[in-house]
């Protein structure tokens, strides 16, 4: 089971507090009464020292200073000349009415300390009265004069006063244990209340989040810990996000790679299957020429027309490949110029019209509002109205009609190639424009396609920044780009 650091210093703190306050407990019970003795002692021997300095066998001027210690003692003085008369006891001990006369009792010492007192020694001892049964410390000296100076002092009332101290520990024992409790709980949720801020902040570094920060409102070490702590998530945050950041361009960046190495395979598989047919077609004829298969003159003009003609196409796909991989490399610069775009498609027109008529396709301009002019290059322009004019007649059916619509918007000049024929499939839409992608196949070679021509579109109309597409209209298809007005 988890202890928290809480948990664990205020238990820390309570075994403390029971620690000191047992403690206290046990030498306040086995040694406060040794103590208060040796203390009494000690304070019977001062006494003792002062009237001896001060005692000059005037016992009515220190009277007073007597009774001042006698109080202060809590115990009795006795001052016995050498002929054992009272010179001077206490008044309220039962031995004369006013303090001074013959002594009535015995002397609270035993024979052999009374021995060493007149021997001139010091003697400390306890005595117990003969009819009360208490104890008494006793201390005797012999002072000036040859007299005998005895302090008495109870030492059942010294008992006493240890086991009243004894008992008054006992309660402060529990109170100290009751406000002890309270402070460590105060001082255990004080104290580790930051460092629990810090290990959230911690845990939610470790999970990559450094959105949460640690507000540090002391200047101690734990304060400088989280000022750290908040460096080194400002830290980490910018490092990772750096890193992400890297990560994400390798990611797009072999991912470019990839695609690259893929489009240079497929292209490699498509410029030698577009080869292949010609190349063998050049190949067989120039064999037969070579054997005389065509014996006659018109025959080995047909050969020589069909290999012409397949060199053409070959030259044709050569010249497109070079113009797609110019456009694609991004060095292509384009000599941007004002013009009309219906003046344009007027131009394109013209140049077709013959082979409209020869394949008896019916051509319409449709033109709506106003202002045609765009930004372009012309050059580059019309070879896309061309490509799409040529894919409209390649793919042309059902009743024959092309038309070529120019829409004048608020900021683009919008012109679509319209013609009948077959619809394209949805999944096709986009592959169209891939390079050597083609529709119909098998009706490729008829029209001399190579399946370059909308690549060659996409290419220069992304450099133009145009808007294009491809939509399937009632009963044909459109392909569409807008291109920016000119000022």
């Amino acid at each position: 089971m988890k202890t928290s650091i809480r948990i664990k210093l205020f238990m820390g703190i309570i075994f403390f507090i029971f620690v000191i306050v047992g403690l206290s407990w046990i030498l306040n019970t086995k040694y406060l009464e040794t103590y208060y003795l040796e203390k009494k002692e000690q304070q019977l021997i001062q006494y003792g020292k002062e009237i001896e300095n001060t005692f000059k066998n005037d016992v009515e001027n220190i009277s007073t200073e007597l009774g001042r210690i006698e109080n202060t003692l809590g115990g009795n003085i006795i001052i016995i000349s050498a002929e054992g008369d009272s010179v001077y006891h206490t008044a309220s001990n039962g031995r004369g009415g006013n303090g001074f006369g013959r002594m009535g009792m015995g002397i609270p010492l035993s024979k052999k300390g009374i021995e060493k007192i007149l021997d001139g020694e010091k003697v400390l001892e306890t005595f117990e009265h003969p009819k009360l049964k208490v104890k008494f410390l006793v201390h005797a000296l012999l002072i000036e004069g040859n007299n005998i100076l005895i302090f008495e002092t109870s030492i059942g009332a010294i008992k006493e006063s240890v086991e009243i101290a004894k008992k008054f520990h006992i309660y402060v024992g529990f109170i100290a244990l009751g406000v002890g409790t309270i402070l460590a709980i105060w001082f255990s949720k004080r104290f580790t209340k930051p460092i629990v801020e810090l290990n959230k902040v911690a845990t939610r570094m470790a999970t990559l989040d450094f959105s949460k920060k640690y507000k540090a409102k002391d200047k101690d070490e734990i304060g400088q810990l989280g000022q750290t702590m908040n460096y080194l998530s400002d830290q980490l945050d910018g490092t990772i996000s750096k890193l992400n950041i890297a990560n994400e361009k390798l990611r797009e960046d072999i991912e470019k790679e990839r695609k690259i190495d893929l489009m240079r395979k497929e292209f490699i598989s498509s410029v030698s299957h577009e080869l292949k047919t010609p190349i063998a077609l050049i190949q067989g004829y120039a064999e037969g020429l070579r054997e005389n298969v065509a014996e006659d003159g018109e025959s080995k003009d047909f050969y020589c027309e069909v290999i012409i003609d397949e060199a053409e196409k070959m030259g044709k796909m050569v010249k497109d490949l070079l113009n797609l991989s110019k456009l694609e490399s991004g060095n292509t610069t384009l000599k941007m110029e004002v013009f009309f775009m219906d003046e344009l498609v007027e131009k394109v027109y013209n140049k077709y019209q013959p082979i409209f008529k020869d394949k008896n396709i019916h051509v319409e301009i449709k033109k709506e509002g106003k202002n045609f002019s765009i930004v372009g290059e012309t050059s580059k322009i019309e070879q896309v109205l061309m490509n799409f004019i040529n894919n409209g007649i390649d793919h042309i059916g059902g009743e024959k009609n092309i038309t070529i619509g120019i829409n004048s918007c608020n900021e683009t000049v919008r012109v679509g190639i319209y013609n009948t024929g077959e619809a394209i499939e949805k999944e096709e839409m986009e592959k169209i424009w891939d390079s050597f992608y083609k529709v119909d196949k098998a009706r490729n070679r008829e029209y001399g396609g190579t399946g370059l021509g909308l690549s060659i579109v996409k290419e220069i109309l992304k450099l133009h920044h145009s808007e294009f597409g491809v939509l399937n209209r009632d009963e044909g298809v459109e392909f569409w780009f807008a291109l920016r007005k000119g000022d």
